[in-house]
């Protein structure tokens, strides 16, 4: 795995329990709903945490021609714990719009970053780094290859 892979995954790491935390602070909030105790968002930090770091080393793994996840999606396709946490509240879905919707179907409570800044300036810039990276491996390749007839 890339050393550019490894930082956006550590920053990622840093990055996310505060996000998530954030992100289901600020549905409760406008539910007017509260967490059940502090140990319910640690849950829900930990758990997304995890499973997030987990499902990126898989994501990052191969080769970079091979690797068919982007990180941003990755990451949002951990909002299922959050999402199952805030269902079992009986918290109402969030107002999406129509492109949310058909983007993200799961993200019923528009908790998914947009960006990797919604994880953080460290997150951000691991991004950033990572994605110029790739592009940079990608093309350095096809320029190298002999063209195929």
């Amino acid at each position: 795995m890339s050393e550019y892979s490894v930082a956006l995954i550590e920053a990622v790491e840093r990055g996310a329990p505060a996000w998530i935390r954030g992100a289901v602070e600020t549905r409760l909030a406008t539910a007017q709903a509260s967490p059940p105790s502090a140990e319910w968002l640690a849950d829900i930090e930990r758990a997304t945490t995890e499973w997030i770091v987990a499902a990126l080393r898989e994501a990052l793994a191969p080769d970079v021609a091979a690797q068919r996840q982007n990180p941003l999606a990755v990451i949002r396709s951990g909002v299922r714990f959050a999402t199952t946490a805030l269902q079992s509240l009986g918290v109402p879905p969030a107002l999406r719009d129509p492109f949310d919707q058909r983007v993200m179907p799961d993200d019923v409570y528009a908790l998914a970053p947009a960006a990797f800044s919604d994880l953080g300036p460290d997150v951000h810039e691991a991004g950033i780094v990572w994605g110029a990276w790739k592009a940079h491996t990608i093309m350095r390749r096809r320029t190298q290859s002999p063209p195929n007839d």
